[in-house]
This record gives structure tokens, C-alpha cells and sequence, in this order.
């Protein structure tokens, strides 16, 4: 980093309230990244150890905590969509961040990636005004390849059921995935309609609405990203989330995370 970075990253980040020097001695470099704030508390408070709170700013719930080989970690939440997890990301990276594992949410549009599985993404298809703001279009939303097969690994020797493969990462959670039997909004731009099948027959597995930023954004920063998502709804079936599977799959979903993470 220049100088000007440097001075940057000891200051307290505007919006995830806390900088550097809230690190201490040996600030870790791996953050488990959630778009749900709780989702972070769950992680931090309840699946690993000696938990500090950095800040609760803006919703935007972060920890350190330390994993189960006693490495420390961030607990950091991104907000729902690619804006609010770009800012996070930038000032991620400003403090020191360079690896980033997303644990989210996802809905399978294949019927082979069952509700209660998860979906590891090796790239993102990218329908996000954000990413824009920082690469062209047509720059690749790649996972880190190493990162990705060290989550895949971690999945199998845990014995979940995974898929690895490309996700589609869109802006909006009903037009921009098609959907209109649960959105106060029953009529779609054309260009929306059909999107579902196209993208099946594409092989993409599913939606969600960050991973194509956080990958962009990843590699432009010099970071290393991943992403692990509990499926909780399956787009052949219906529109709706599945309740009764969501808390097993994204417990499911922070394993493969922590455990790719203990010792990266």
C-alpha cells in the first residue's frame, strides 16, 4: 500500500465502524463475510471463540473471533446486495483483508441442487450495476480457484452434500429471478422473462445477489474471494424460501466456511 492507504487503514471505516489499529497486534486477514447481521453474531458469538464485537454501525455487525486451530478471524456482514457489500468490501480491504469467504443464501434453479444442499460457486454470470462501478462488464467474476477447492474439499470431508459450479448474481431478489407469483409485481420487463430456463440451460445452479461483486471487486483489490450459499428454495418446485431446511443448510453452509478457513 501507498501511504495514503496506510493512513487510511488505521482510521476507523466510515461505515463498518472500525479500523486497523480496533485489530490489535496481529489483525487477521481472513473475513467470513454475511449478508444477514445476525448470520455474523450466529457465527461469531455462537460457532467460534473468544468473540470481540468491533462495531454494530449501520446494521453492518462485525467480530473478531478466533477459529478452531486458534487463528483469528472477521465476522463481517455485507447488507443484502452488491452496493451495500461493495463499500463493505473497499473498507474490508483498507484494514487489511485479503481473503474473503461469503456465506449466504441461495435458490437452485437446477433440480438436481436440492433444497438443504449448498453451492460452492467457481464464477458468477454478472447482472450487478455495482461491479460496473469498478470493471468492465466483460471482466471475469471468478472465484479464487485454490480457495474454491479448499471449500469443496472441506464439504466432502464433512460429509455435505455441495455442488460446485456457476452462479447467476443479480440485483434484485423478485424481477431480477423472475419472480412473480410471490412479488406484489406480476409483470416483468421482456428481457426478464424466460430468464430462468435460458439460465438452466446455461448449467448456472442457481441465484443470489453478491458473489459476482465480491468477486470483481476481489480481484481488482488484490484479494482472494469465495463463496459457500445454503440452498433454501428450489426454483423448479416454487418461488417461496423453505423454512423448515434454511437453518440446517446454512449451518451447513458456515462449517464448509470455518473449516476452509482453520488454517488458510
Amino acid at each position: 500500500m501507498d501511504g495514503y492507504h496506510r493512513r487510511m487503514s488505521d482510521e476507523r471505516q466510515y461505515h463498518i465502524g472500525f479500523g486497523r489499529a480496533d485489530l490489535g497486534a496481529e489483525p487477521p486477514t481472513i473475513v467470513l463475510l454475511s449478508g444477514d447481521p445476525n448470520r455474523s453474531t450466529h457465527i461469531a458469538t455462537d460457532r467460534l471463540r473468544n468473540h470481540r464485537v468491533l462495531s454494530e454501525n449501520r446494521g453492518l455487525n462485525s467480530y473478531v473471533a478466533e477459529l478452531p486451530g486458534g487463528q483469528t478471524v472477521l465476522c463481517a456482514t455485507s447488507g443484502m446486495g452488491a452496493p451495500s457489500a461493495s463499500i463493505v468490501l473497499n473498507e474490508l480491504a483498507q484494514v487489511g483483508v485479503r481473503t474473503v469467504i461469503r456465506i449466504g443464501t441461495t435458490g437452485s434453479i437446477q433440480a438436481h441442487v436440492e433444497v438443504g444442499s449448498i453451492v460452492i460457486s467457481s464464477a458468477a454470470l454478472c447482472r450487478q450495476g455495482a461491479a460496473a462501478d469498478v470493471a468492465p462488464v466483460e471482466f471475469p467474476a471468478v472465484a479464487d480457484p485454490f480457495l474454491t477447492v479448499r471449500l469443496a474439499e472441506t464439504a466432502a470431508r464433512l460429509g455435505i452434500t455441495h455442488h460446485v459450479g456457476i452462479t447467476a448474481s443479480v440485483d434484485t431478489f423478485f424481477e431480477g429471478q423472475e419472480r412473480i407469483q410471490s412479488s406484489v409485481n406480476p409483470t416483468l420487463l421482456r428481457h426478464l422473462q424466460g430468464m430462468t430456463e435460458e439460465f438452466r440451460a446455461l448449467g448456472i445452479l442457481n441465484y443470489e445477489m453478491e458473489a459476482a461483486t465480491v468477486f470483481k471487486l476481489s480481484s481488482v483489490y488484490g484479494m482472494r474471494a469465495g463463496c459457500v450459499c445454503a440452498v433454501v428454495a428450489q426454483r423448479t418446485v416454487g418461488e417461496q424460501v423453505v423454512t423448515t431446511v434454511k437453518a440446517d443448510a446454512i449451518n451447513h453452509a458456515i462449517d464448509v466456511a470455518i473449516g476452509a478457513a482453520d488454517g488458510w
